[in-house]
């Protein structure tokens, strides 16, 4: 699609309308950026009639943002954000043999995948690592990832979703609450303290069905929108919690956190790799495909 020039805004406008937002100030936001307050004021007054819409206000002292600036400024934050993101990337990528971009879910990412990944630069040098955290699927072509990491069903817009392996979690406990809580079968957990992720608030009441115990009272308990937190949750003696196994193997082989009982559950979604249309045969991306399927054999 070809783009009207006429609409895309200079960056550095841009900087100066985030700038004197932030600051409520033409003046301090001109100190920031090293120009006049001026310039800054020109600047706005570009953008502004470039948008045909009144972006500042001004009150005694200051500028606040109108209506139509409040509705305006995430978007440009967003922008410049990315902008930067860009430019950090292309300069670290410059001097690289290849380069890698990977959206992870966050703690699949921090405790499965990170501890994995010398081995994959080990055998790649070169290569230039970014992995970030994405909780959910977005648009590839607004976000340039060569790759992502997904869990759910295998469906995500303009890309190919290919199996990486199967979720069982397991009931576990911290040593301390094990001690004050004696349990002999699944219906002594359920008179306990329960540890919950805030985006999976069935896994108690699946998990109780699956081992024949009535499930009344299996969404009582502290809930955690993080997997991570629910691990320190329970680390920390909070409670009862239900985690996938491979994202608790140092807790397990620490002792901090123990199995309740041996009573895994299967979950019902799957992890996938996700690849955006045209990018199937990037060599690099290929390779990781490759070797994280290695991981899980």
């Amino acid at each position: 699609m070809k783009l009207s020039r006429r609409l895309v805004p200079d960056v550095t406008t841009l900087q100066a309308f985030e700038c004197a937002a932030r600051h409520g100030s033409f003046t301090q936001a001109a100190a920031e950026l090293n120009l006049t307050q001026s310039a800054v004021s020109r600047q706005i007054k570009d953008l502004e009639t470039q948008l045909g819409v009144l972006l500042f206000e001004r009150v005694r002292q200051r500028v606040i943002l109108s209506d139509a600036g409040q509705k305006f400024l995430p978007e440009v934050r967003r922008l410049l954000h990315q902008t930067e993101e860009l430019m950090v990337r292309a300069m670290a990528s410059a001097r690289a043999d290849s380069s890698l971009s990977v959206a992870s879910l966050p703690t699949f990412g921090s405790r499965w995948l990170v501890p994995r990944l010398p081995d994959f630069l080990r055998r790649f040098p070169g290569t230039v690592l970014n992995l970030a955290s994405r909780s959910a699927p977005f648009d590839f072509d607004e976000q340039n990832f060569d790759l992502a990491i997904h869990y759910g069903q295998p469906v995500w817009a303009r890309a190919t979703c290919s199996y990486l392996c199967s979720e069982v979690i397991v009931p576990v406990a911290s040593p301390g609450l094990l001690a004050a809580n004696s349990v002999e079968g699944p219906e002594d957990i359920g008179g306990g303290p329960l540890l919950h992720l805030a985006t999976r608030p069935k896994l108690w009441a699946q998990w109780f069905d699956a081992n024949g115990v009535d499930n009344h009272g299996a969404y009582r308990g502290n809930r955690f929108d993080q997997f991570s937190m629910v691990i320190e949750a329970a680390t920390a003696g909070l409670g009862f919690a239900l985690l996938p196994r491979y994202l608790i193997e140092q807790e397990l082989t620490a002792g901090t956190l123990r199995i309740v009982l041996d009573r895994p559950m299967q979950t019902e979604n799957s992890y996938y790799l996700v690849v955006p249309e045209g990018k199937l045969e990037n060599p690099i991306s290929r390779a990781f495909r490759e070797w994280i399927s290695e991981q899980v054999d």
